[in-house]
């Protein structure tokens, strides 16, 4: 199949929010919420004010970046390491007791391989209560983690993956 990436629209995605909020949200992502010097003790009040919902106990670590915050919830007692990335345009749910270690990557954004201007295919994530995304791994789109799950280092989860269940990459563990 030929592309045709001029073609493309986006049909059908909404961001959830009118261009001056989306412009003010990558400003203060950009200026101060990345930032090594910005309290880590702030940044779960900056997403509750652009519309995240955000539990109890939360430590968010320097280099997180998070697209639309209005599209994630967070439960209690979650741990997101340096340099994730919460690539939100659908929800990101992440359960109570979660820990997205550094440089992890959520993805709920895609395209269809199928379509010749590479139109969108998002989906939810969902990470359930106590399951791990170790350092560098990657959820995709439409994925739940299930409850106690671990997705290993550098391992890729493109399917559910069920309560108490390891994703790993190939090597011997």
């Amino acid at each position: 199949m030929e592309r045709s990436l001029r073609g493309f629209t986006g049909a059908g995605y909404d961001k959830g929010r009118p261009v001056l909020v989306q412009a003010a949200w990558f400003a203060v992502l950009h200026l101060v919420f990345v930032k090594w010097w910005f309290p880590a003790r702030w940044r779960p009040a900056v997403l509750r004010a652009f519309g995240a919902r955000v539990g109890r106990g939360v430590l968010i670590r320097r280099g997180v970046r998070v697209h639309w915050p209005w599209r994630l919830e967070i439960g209690d007692d979650v741990w997101i390491g340096e340099d994730a990335w919460l690539l939100n345009l659908e929800p990101i749910t992440i359960g109570s007791d979660v820990c997205v270690s550094q440089g992890a990557l959520l993805c709920a954004g895609s395209h269809r391989r199928t379509s010749p201007t590479f139109e969108f295919d998002n989906g939810p994530i969902r990470l359930e209560p106590g399951s791990w995304v170790a350092a560098r791994a990657v959820v995709l789109r439409g994925v739940t983690v299930g409850r106690g799950a671990v997705v290993g280092a550098a391992a890729v989860a493109h399917r559910d993956v069920g309560p108490g269940s390891v994703v790993r990459t190939g090597a011997a563990a």
